[in-house]
């Protein structure tokens, strides 16, 4: 960090974002105006390929796609917000690993790559009912290690996340930006019932008594009520702005989206919603609060990675019929216009 603060290079990104190519993206639907095609055919696929254009600077093409899952641990777990136990996001990381995961089949049909980042499980962070979940200087390191993850080359990045207890996170940032109550914002997750979910909406409120003095203040958001993976999560997003597109998968990476966005309302315009969680209503409510429209829905709930990758696949098809269907259209111009 240059600055000597651990936010202040963050911050100082926020306030600077490049805008999108909108040139780029001009260029594409001005191609699809000029496709031989029905008219509206392809639907919402053009707006995508446009998207996927504006956010990298060049002609719509997905090269070198990664599904980047980020893996973290939380000490509110402890009050009993998950019917999981916290040692299942250590057993997604080892079957990922091993190959054996949604995600990895996924990947494996769309010709993707996959990276597993496991922050720091051994140890949860702290029970946000008590303090903040992460220091500053902490939190900022681990978005610094989120911004790793947009490696030369890459042009799609699409980002999934694991955690037990995560969607309690989610909610309670969810509720700190948007306001409203817990009851307003848990859901059932991973499999919680009644009691469970009164449990969550309880833990969320005691929250934001406890840190309602630092609310107005979106990293400070995210590193008192968040966890590791929502840090990373935001720092990918942030580093990925100039020259690489974003995919979101899941309640947590939408409240880490929704950090950004509250820093600065354009701070996710490279970046699409894969789906929206059928176990957490407050997910779409959340979408809808920072205009992220999911791209499909498939009834789905957190993905663990899986929805993120069929996303991607949906990208890299946009701009492959945008490409495909381009070269022909010219082959056939020419063709006709050598008869003449």
């Amino acid at each position: 960090m240059d600055s000597g603060l651990p936010f202040g290079d963050f911050r100082t990104l926020l306030e600077r974002l490049p805008p999108l190519d909108e040139g780029a993206a001009a260029r594409v639907r001005d191609d699809f105006r000029h496709i031989e095609k029905p008219k509206n055919s392809l639907g919402r696929i053009e707006k995508v390929a446009a998207w996927l254009a504006a956010s990298t600077g060049r002609p719509p093409a997905v090269l070198r796609p990664v599904v980047a899952v980020f893996a973290g641990n939380h000490g509110i777990v402890r009050h009993d917000v998950s019917p999981r136990p916290v040692e299942a996001t250590r057993r997604f990381v080892e079957l990922a690993a091993a190959g054996g995961a949604g995600v990895n089949q996924v990947c494996a049909a769309y010709g993707l790559g996959l990276k597993l980042y496991d922050l720091a499980l051994e140890l949860p962070t702290a029970d946000f009912t008590m303090g903040a979940a992460l220091d500053e200087r902490a939190c900022a390191a681990t978005m610094a290690f989120g911004v790793e993850a947009v490696t030369d080359g890459v042009d799609l990045i699409a980002l999934g996340s694991i955690g037990v207890g995560a969607s309690t996170a989610a909610a309670a940032i969810s509720a700190a930006i948007f306001g409203g109550s817990g009851a307003d914002w848990v859901g059932a997750g991973s499999g919680a019932d009644a009691v469970m979910i009164r449990r969550k909406a309880e833990i969320v409120d005691h929250a934001l008594a406890l840190h309602s003095c630092h609310l107005d203040d979106p990293l400070e958001v995210l590193r008192r009520l968040g966890g590791r993976e929502f840090a990373a999560i935001a720092g990918t997003i942030i580093a990925a702005r100039t020259q690489v597109a974003v995919l979101l998968e899941g309640f947590a990476a939408t409240a880490a989206a929704a950090v950004l966005h509250c820093a600065n309302p354009a701070a996710l315009d490279h970046c699409l919603l894969a789906y929206v969680s059928t176990t957490e209503p407050g997910h779409r409510r959340l979408a809808q609060k920072i205009g992220l429209t999911p791209l499909f829905d498939l009834g789905m709930g957190e993905g663990e990675g899986a929805g993120a990758a069929l996303a991607a696949g949906t990208v890299k098809a946009a701009a492959l019929i945008h490409s495909g269907m381009l070269a022909a259209n010219t082959v056939e111009i020419s063709q006709m216009e050598q008869t003449r």
